[in-house]
């Protein structure tokens, strides 16, 4: 009687197995997704970094991207042109082309043109100090120069110079993002190289109140934006704003009366050295 019940519960037991088994593998063939098998073809050419600059979130999605056409291989900001060409010839398209985006600092003021009221020291980083009267320094919208920026680069693009502000080196600039994210003042912009007219101030104080803490911030006189084509620079909160929408139209005739170099016109070596310390260095 036992070795009849043990029998007929391993039957029983044998049956589901066999059923929901059955059940299992109809369900994979028909929810089955094919996936393209250049998708992991394409994700092994890519650097691998899923920085994101791609607009992706990640490689692997920058690869799917280039198989449906709605990305680019020089989309990739850190491949080099030979290496988009070798992604464009296994997929069979056009490499295309795209303007080299980078990271930009909105402040000029280092130690040696902006004003330290206090001394900070607590935790060595730029969101501790921020919490703390900004760690010290006059201007509360200023750099804080403690490098969290610097820290957050994974790629050796970002460096403090002896004055505590961040030095962008343009060529290892992959425009990731990281140090926007690691800015807690929100000095930093990712933008595309074609941008050259670029606001180096975001102090919204006016006049000689700004002047007194910073002597290359902006002083709301207004100029760049009398000079420059309408529309393409305009005053808000006493701070000029670029209208990059415009930028087919902006010119370095925005910046030349600019009496504190707030404003400065980027191209070549000056995406490392702003107007504003270059103007500072000469005096």
């Amino acid at each position: 009687m036992d070795l009849q019940a043990t029998l007929t519960a391993v039957l029983v037991l044998s049956g589901v197995c066999l059923v929901f088994g059955v059940l299992i593998a109809t369900a994979h063939s028909r929810l089955k997704v094919w996936e393209d098998p250049r998708i992991d073809v394409v994700t092994e050419m890519l650097p691998g970094s899923n920085c994101g600059a791609c607009g992706f979130a990640g490689c692997r999605a920058f690869a799917e991207g280039l198989i449906d056409e709605s990305a680019q291989p020089a989309g990739c900001t850190q491949m080099t042109s030979d290496a988009a060409g070798a992604v464009a010839g296994f997929l069979g398209v056009d490499a295309g082309s795209a303007v080299k985006r980078v990271a930009r600092l909105l402040c000029a003021g280092g130690s040696n043109v902006a004003i330290q009221q206090a001394e900070y020291r607590g935790m060595p980083t730029c969101g501790a100090a921020a919490v703390i009267s900004s760690g010290g320094k006059g201007c509360s919208w200023g750099c804080i120069g403690l490098g969290d920026c610097d820290r957050a680069c994974d790629y050796d693009a970002i460096h403090m110079d002896e004055h505590g502000l961040p030095r962008v080196t343009i060529e290892n600039c992959t425009a990731c993002g990281d140090c926007v994210e690691a800015c807690p003042k929100d000095l930093f912009v990712v933008q595309p190289v074609d941008h050259k007219l670029l606001v180096q101030c975001k102090s919204l104080l006016e006049g000689d109140e700004a002047l007194e803490l910073c002597s290359v911030a902006c002083n709301a006189c207004g100029r760049c934006a009398l000079d420059a084509d309408e529309g393409v620079v305009t005053m808000e909160n006493g701070l000029a704003v670029v209208h990059y929408e415009h930028n087919d139209r902006a010119t370095s005739d925005a910046i030349e009366r600019c009496p504190t170099g707030a404003i400065t016109w980027v191209e070549g070596a000056q995406f490392a050295t702003p107007r504003a310390l270059e103007m500072e260095t000469a005096r």
